[in-house]
């Protein structure tokens, strides 16, 4: 590659990537090693669901909104209910506040922990992939123990849930917070202490705190930047109410901040503690009374058909602001239209800020720390002009290269 030359290529990464679900094409300029501009190029994936839902009733929708992600399933139905309820003016019960507030949170900590096992296995870091995905199991057990299943829980629904916290739960959500506060410290020290991880993650795909303002970067991506929000704080909702949170920046804990990959790191780890620290309010303090607000299926149907108007919910999923917007139509049973913005949408407009003079090899890194909603990169290919030649880079020979550098930093 030409390095000071300046003269540079375009390599595609992507539409098809392994480590995520969904697809993006994303075509880097580089100057030799060194990243100097990005475009991003989405919509390889467009499913339809919403133009689906037309032809569905608001209960319908919940099981089409549940298949948008299957990480934060619950939070897409938790903000759909909410749109719905705003819409047809429904008030949920004070225990199935609580409960939706627990299924959240759990989510979270799934989300969280999945996350920065990933992030490790990006750049070699193996012994610290295995154990997130150990630690993310007991999460898994519990989500089965709470609904009876480990993906898509079925138990929002309009006006409440459709489970309850029996006993048989609540002790395994009891046995989860004793076994996370145990065995989560290791975590804590690699986000903290391993020098793997600072070598690797340390000054990599800085956002500063002002372009994370300009490009409207959400969740723990804002957060790492340094910025107090959280949706859960400014604006709470369910639970959020009755139990105080507080947004969780890195210059609270490590007394500055970077607006790094490292700093996006650490505030998952440490949000997976303040995670337990609400599941545990919301379990000792979860109200007796109803589940639902009208627990008879045609007489709900009945209501939201008759109800005429547009409603939103905006909630604090792992990834950031969840945004559903619903229009309902009275005398019309199915949805009239559903709009849902993913947090995803929001913070990948900030890739560009991120890579910009970044190498090749942190570009696995840095598309991964927005823990982004769609799939990324499979291989990609280089090209060189003058000689109409041309180069294909699988996803080993990427990941190859992200490990040497781990290697040449920590010089073995």
């Amino acid at each position: 590659m030409a390095v000071g030359e300046a003269k540079t290529y375009k390599i595609p990464i992507g539409p098809v990537h392994v480590g995520l679900k969904e697809p993006i094409t994303t075509w880097l300029e580089v100057d030799g090693e060194r990243i100097v501009d990005i475009k991003v190029r989405p919509g390889a994936i467009h499913r339809g669901i919403e133009f689906m839902a037309r032809e569905r009733n608001p209960i319908q929708v919940i099981y089409l909104a549940e298949r948008i992600c299957g990480i934060c399933s619950f939070a897409h139905i938790e903000s759909f209910v909410r749109a719905v309820e705003d819409a047809a003016s429904i008030s949920v019960p004070k225990r199935a506040q609580y409960i939706r507030t627990i299924m959240l949170e759990l989510e979270r900590v799934h989300s969280h922990i999945l996350w920065a096992g990933v992030a490790c296995y990006t750049f070699g870091y193996d012994s610290a992939f295995n154990l997130g995905l150990l630690l993310r199991e007991k999460v898994m057990d519990v989500l089965e123990a709470v609904s009876g299943n480990r993906v898509n829980y079925g138990v929002g629904t309009i006006g409440g849930v459709r489970r309850d916290i029996t006993p048989e739960a609540a002790a395994a959500l009891e046995d989860m917070l004793s076994y996370y506060r145990r065995e989560f410290a290791a975590f804590y020290e690699v986000a903290t202490e391993d020098p793997i991880t600072k070598a690797r993650m340390r000054h990599v795909g800085t956002l500063p705190p002002e372009d994370a303002v300009r490009y409207c970067a959400v969740g723990p991506t804002a957060r790492a930047s340094g910025l107090r929000v959280d949706l859960r704080w400014s604006s709470p909702y369910e639970a959020y109410a009755d139990i105080e949170v507080t947004p969780i920046v890195p210059q609270d804990y490590m007394g500055e901040v970077y607006g790094d990959v490292f700093d996006r790191f650490l505030v998952r780890v440490l949000e997976v503690y303040q995670s337990l620290d609400i599941i545990e309010k919301a379990l000792s303090g979860l109200p007796e009374g109803p589940l639902m607000a009208e627990p008879k299926l045609p007489k709900l149907l009945a209501l939201l058909k008759a109800a005429d108007g547009v409603g939103w919910s905006s909630i604090e999923a792992p990834r950031g602001d969840d945004a559903h917007i619903v229009k309902l139509t009275k005398g019309d049973e199915n949805v009239t239209w559903w709009k849902v913005r993913a947090p995803t949408y929001a913070n990948i407009v900030s890739w560009p800020i991120m890579f910009r003079g970044q190498e090749i090899a942190d570009a696995p890194l840095i598309v991964n720390s927005i823990d982004p909603c769609i799939s990324c990169m499979e291989r990609a290919l280089v090209i060189d002009k003058r000689s109409g030649s041309s180069e294909v880079l699988t996803k080993e020979e990427l990941l190859k290269r992200s490990r040497e550098k781990t290697r040449r930093l920590m010089g073995r």
